[in-house]
Order: C-alpha cells, then sequence, then structure tokens
C-alpha cells in the first residue's frame, strides 16, 4: 500500500503550497502581475493582453490577517496552509507556511515557509523566498523580479548537498509570485461574468486565466458563506493543461477566500478554511 501511495503523495506534498496558493497559479494559483492601466471595474481583460490590473484607491488590505487552512485528499486531512499578509514600510510582505500531517507525514513530510514582497500601489512582485523540506529534498530558493532588465533571476541552494543554481527568466514588465496571487485575485471585483488573465512567475513564467462563474451557499469550518465561484487554469506556460482550480470567495467586500478546490491528473485536493486570526 505504501508503494501506491508514494506517487500521490509525495505530488500532493510538493505542490500543496503552490496549489494552496495557486489555488489560482493555476487560476491563482495562487497565484503574476503584468502592471497596466487601471480598467473599468466591470471589463475582461483578454487573454491576448495579459495584465495586472492595480488596486483601487484607498483598497482596505487585509494587513494582519491570517487564513487557515485544512488540505483534504481523498476525505483525508493531508495538510494544513497559512497565509498572511502584513504592512512593512512602502511595502506589503505576504508570509506562508504549509505542513504535512497525518499519513502523509509519514510518507513524505512537508515543512514549507515562504515569504514574498510587492508593491501595494501597482501589486508587482518584488521577490519571493522560499525554505523548502519535502521528504529528503531541502532547498533555499531566493526570486528576485528585474523588472529594468524583465527578468526574474532565481538562486537555489541544495542544503543537503550545498550545490547552487542560478536561472534567469523572462517576464514581462509586472508579475505576482504565487503568493501576492493569491491576494491580487481577492482585489478584483469579481462580478459574475467577467474574466481576468494574468502573468504569474515562480522563477517560472505561465498566463492565468480567470472566469467569475457563480454564487453558491458555501459551508466550512469557519462558518456559511455566500460565495462567488471562480474557475481559473494556466494557458501557458509550465502549468498550461496540467489541471483547473475553483476558488470560492466570500460576496462581501473581504472578498474572503472561503474553499479551494484543484483538480490535478491524479486526484482532487480540497482546501477548506477553518478560522481566520487577526494579530
Amino acid at each position: 500500500m505504501v508503494t501506491v501511495a508514494r506517487g500521490p503523495a509525495k505530488e500532493l506534498a510538493r505542490i500543496s503550497l503552490p496549489i494552496f496558493l495557486i489555488a489560482f497559479l493555476t487560476a491563482l494559483l495562487i497565484a503574476t502581475i503584468l502592471a497596466a492601466q487601471t480598467a473599468p471595474p466591470t471589463s475582461s481583460i483578454s487573454s491576448s493582453t495579459p495584465q495586472i490590473i492595480p488596486p483601487r484607491p484607498n483598497y482596505p488590505f487585509p494587513d494582519g490577517r491570517s487564513y487557515v487552512y485544512s488540505a483534504e485528499w481523498h476525505m483525508l486531512t493531508a495538510g494544513t496552509g497559512v497565509i498572511r499578509m502584513e504592512s512593512l514600510g512602502n511595502d506589503r510582505r505576504v508570509v506562508a507556511s504549509a505542513d504535512s500531517v497525518g499519513a502523509l507525514n509519514v510518507i513524505f513530510p512537508v515543512r514549507d515557509r515562504f515569504e514574498s514582497h510587492f508593491d501595494p500601489q501597482t501589486f508587482c512582485s518584488h521577490s519571493i523566498v522560499k525554505h523548502s523540506e519535502e521528504g529528503s529534498h531541502k532547498r533555499e530558493t531566493k526570486i528576485q523580479f528585474d523588472y529594468a532588465a524583465k527578468k526574474s533571476k532565481m538562486d537555489e541552494r541544495n542544503i543537503k548537498t550545498t550545490e547552487m543554481k542560478h536561472v534567469e527568466t523572462d517576464i514581462p514588465g509586472c508579475v505576482t509570485d504565487i503568493l501576492t496571487g493569491f491576494f491580487y485575485v481577492q482585489s478584483l471585483p469579481l462580478r459574475p461574468g467577467a474574466t481576468y488573465d494574468f502573468p504569474v512567475s515562480d522563477g517560472k513564467s505561465a498566463v492565468v486565466h480567470a472566469t467569475v462563474d457563480k454564487l453558491e451557499q458555501i459551508k466550512v469550518p469557519a462558518g456559511t458563506f455566500s460565495a462567488v465561484m471562480v474557475t481559473a487554469e494556466a494557458i501557458s506556460g509550465s502549468l498550461q493543461s496540467k489541471g483547473k482550480v475553483w476558488v470560492w470567495y466570500s460576496d462581501d467586500a473581504a472578498h474572503t477566500p472561503v474553499q479551494m478546490r484543484a483538480k490535478l491528473g491524479w486526484g482532487t485536493l480540497l482546501f477548506r478554511l477553518q478560522r481566520i486570526e487577526n494579530k
């Protein structure tokens, strides 16, 4: 049984936070922001011109608010994830963690920590740092977004072997990362029928296509919410045709992401909001 489960379990652990957040990179997951002019609130953005819409004036960023999720796989709790935004001078910082639990933790333990910085005026990402412990693989990754050179510059260190890797990838004039992208989609009007295309980068670039579909009642441990469902998937880059994600945001000014479902080639992941912590 362990041999059969190892492949999917390892894959689940490997993408737990990116899909948890890429529950808008693949739609959000996540998780990239092409900065551009502000579009009218009801406008859609065609896939031929993917771009990031800057936040509206006086947008209330959810500073100090932590979203705590459980990750379920085949009706089993596979892990937990926490994501939080903080004000940091003229920047915003997003921190997140992903930890495996239960059987998955025995088969393939995960302890991931992430931190990103972005410009709150444009939603353009500045950098992202990742500390990943996934099974025997342990890595430190730093990515800087150099908009003058239109490059993402990734430096990765294998903690076990000390091997270093440097990769530079082309990016547009503004991108979002897998953490910031989580909050970027939250900031959009999210009116049923609207569509948004935007670029995401995590050392590799992709364009995410998101469609605001319908209103539903969603019950999660944090409560019962009237929520708008957003369907998203990558239409370019390494995530293209790799799966689809559905995210339910509360249908109010907060746009709280209360539930996410990710359908992948080997199975489906469900992320449910456990609680919100303010500090």
